[in-house]
């Protein structure tokens, strides 16, 4: 069923990309070194220069930029900053207000930052829909249509009819509209877009540059890097890892970050007969309710976009960008959901690694005395909430006391995940018990209770 399907990933086979920028080479100085080229080091790049014009900033990627989790997503932006409502009410309930006002404020951001910029990323804030595919389901998503209005959101539960009235499949039992709350656009993009901003504010951009040590050498960091032009050295002032799932150069990080290995499928451009039977006029977002799940939506030119349900761990944290049995168990899980588009082709297929955190939610932190800071973990989320990070991220270097820097989230670190050889089995164990709960009606057995007392994040 993949056969014709190109091993790339959609967004960045295209044209339009910024640069390249050469490697370093050498030795230079820096008064702001932000690792890594993704969304996260892109914001917080911008965002420094924005503050202060004279600050030099460097940014460094051992690739280029939106290679990584940036440029492999699904396309889907929202203003949750703690993986959902029910998540964030469960881990944060004295500050779930606040961080409800914080990310509606960072996503009407980053659209205000997108048009003032010009920068043309197809962002479509039409929120996103839930939909029901077993009937235990179904409550659930009443339920849940309570709590988001509960918290001044524009939701309403659809029954089997309204639902398969707005998009058609015959699996669908119900779903949970909720709008106003993000809704989808093009990664690649609005990545290329804020690079070029950087560039134009004097940023310095060094692709295929690994930073491979960083240590104190007086009031600075020295941090050495390696790449095509051989190894060289920059001295910062201060430092900002944003690596994602990547190991970070800061080893004692690495304990809180699983690089969970993610999946998707693009299909051909639909033809009007192929979309009119799925119908989808107003092009939000979908994922299905459960632990397992599918997300996908329609993209610019018409075609969908579908991955997620089989996420992988691999002893170590090693992954493939190509794995055969995830995309073909994706593509028979496409046509069981959509059957009337049967013969459709897929186009692209790749795989990327989510950063996921034991709590589902980034966490943020400084080391060397305060020199380096870090934000990392978004568990699948950070389109949006990368800016946000880069923020507090900035914080934190810049020792200020703000509403951001006050929050549990950003002041707690998650639980850390056990090293390995014992991360490995927990993780397949964990995993096991969340697929046993899919099939028991959503029924958590006692190693998923237990988790849910630590506050780790696998409650739906």
């Amino acid at each position: 069923m993949i056969k014709d399907a190109a091993p790339r990933v959609f967004w960045t086979d295209q044209p339009g990309a910024p640069g390249p920028w050469s490697p370093l080479r050498g030795r230079t100085t820096a008064d702001l070194l932000i690792v890594g080229g993704g969304f996260t080091g892109l914001w917080a790049a911008v965002l420094a220069k924005e503050e202060n014009p004279a600050c030099d900033v460097v940014l460094v990627e051992a690739h280029s930029i939106a290679y990584g989790g940036t440029g492999r997503n699904g396309g889907f932006i929202s203003d949750s900053l703690t993986h959902g409502l029910s998540h964030g009410l469960n881990l944060w309930p004295t500050e779930i207000d606040t961080l409800l006002a914080l990310g509606r404020e960072n996503l009407a951001a980053i659209a205000a930052f997108a048009e003032a910029h010009g920068i043309d990323a197809d962002l479509h804030l039409a929120g996103k829909t839930t939909v029901a595919v077993e009937p235990y389901h179904v409550e659930e998503l009443r339920r849940a249509e309570k709590l988001h209005r509960e918290h001044g959101e524009d939701a309403v539960f659809l029954d089997l009819g309204e639902m398969r009235a707005d998009v058609d499949s015959p699996t669908y039992l119900g779903g949970l509209r909720v709008r106003g709350t993000g809704g989808v656009l093009d990664p690649a993009k609005l990545a290329w877009g804020l690079a070029r901003v950087a560039d134009r504010l004097g940023v310095r951009v060094f692709e295929g540059t690994k930073v491979t040590g960083l240590r104190r050498a007086g009031s600075a960091v020295e941090v050495t890097t390696s790449g095509a032009e051989g190894a060289a050295v920059i001295g910062a002032k201060q430092v900002l890892l944003a690596t994602n799932a990547y190991p970070a150069p800061l080893r004692r990080l690495r304990s809180f970050v699983l690089p969970v290995w993610d999946y998707v499928l693009v299909t051909e451009p639909l033809s009007p007969g192929q979309r009119e039977s799925i119908r989808w006029p107003e092009g939000q977002g979908l994922t299905d309710a459960g632990n397992q799940f599918h997300y996908y939506r329609l993209t610019a030119d018409g075609r969908i976009l579908w991955g997620g349900y089989d996420a992988i761990y691999n002893f170590g944290g090693s992954g493939e960008e190509q794995r055969d049995a995830s995309h073909n168990l994706l593509a028979r899980h496409f046509f069981e959901t959509f059957p009337q588009l049967h013969g459709l082709r897929f186009t692209h297929r790749w795989g990327g690694a989510i950063d996921s955190t034991s709590r589902f939610t980034p966490f943020f932190g400084t080391a060397m005395g305060g020199r380096v800071a870090y934000a990392l973990g978004y568990t699948g989320l950070g389109v949006g909430a990368s800016r946000f990070g880069a923020l507090a991220g900035l914080d934190l270097l810049a020792r200020r006391s703000t509403e951001r820097t006050g929050l549990r989230m950003v002041r707690r670190h998650p639980v850390p995940f056990p090293p390995e050889p014992l991360r490995w089995p927990v993780v397949e164990f964990t995993r096991r018990a969340l697929a046993r709960a899919d099939a028991d009606e959503g029924r958590r057995g006692p190693w998923l209770r237990l988790l849910d007392r630590f506050g780790i994040g696998f409650d739906s």
